[in-house]
């Protein structure tokens, strides 16, 4: 065998054992990503907004919304700050739809125009909605994003002269009606 014969053969084994390392890598590969079990159920776990509410407004004395919720919606976080660094005791809950979509509520008491414009500091106010005998303001990002951010769109309602409750995230708009409404009627049940 030539020289030349013999150095063609060598290249050709180098390209012919990479082959067979790249199949042999990929099969390992595969093997593993179809033995490892995967769980695709929702980590994030419901929970229960109204015995939180409930503790909250026993506790405080404040009026916490805890809405009833339209079919297939559930909350997935839910939390009273009595004493928040920025002085305005606030109740928060994460609301989460049948298609993923999300609304927030924020209830904040004793509000002061800095901690509202702090929460809605890259929104201006684009109009107003009436939702039965409420008037909710509405807030849309300055600049939208895509995909939207949470707070691309809010509605607010100040309501007993100093509180206000905030609604936002990403939604359609009859879903903030939806919420809004149920927010408007615990205020006014709890208020009589």
């Amino acid at each position: 065998m030539s020289e030349d014969a013999a150095a063609k053969r060598r290249a050709r084994q180098t390209v012919n054992n990479l082959v067979l390392a790249l199949i042999a890598s990929l099969g390992v590969m595969l093997a593993i990503v179809l033995i490892v079990p995967r769980d695709d159920s929702n980590r994030i776990k419901p929970v229960d907004y109204k015995s939180i509410a409930s503790q909250a407004l026993a506790s405080s004395g404040k009026m916490v919304a805890a809405p009833d919720l339209p079919k297939g919606w559930w909350a997935n976080s839910a939390r009273w700050s009595p004493q928040p660094t920025d002085g305005v005791q606030n109740w928060y809950v994460g609301f989460v739809g049948p298609k993923n979509q999300y609304i927030g509520l924020t209830q904040a008491f004793n509000v002061n125009p800095t901690w509202l414009a702090f929460q809605l500091k890259n929104d201006a106010k684009t109009g107003t909605q009436a939702v039965g005998s409420f008037t909710w303001d509405i807030y849309e990002a300055v600049e939208p994003n895509d995909p939207p951010k949470t707070k691309d769109f809010a509605m607010v309602l100040n309501y007993n002269f100093h509180d206000t409750a905030i609604i936002y995230g990403v939604a359609k708009r009859q879903d903030f009606v939806d919420l809004a409404s149920a927010v408007q009627t615990q205020l006014t049940e709890r208020s009589n």
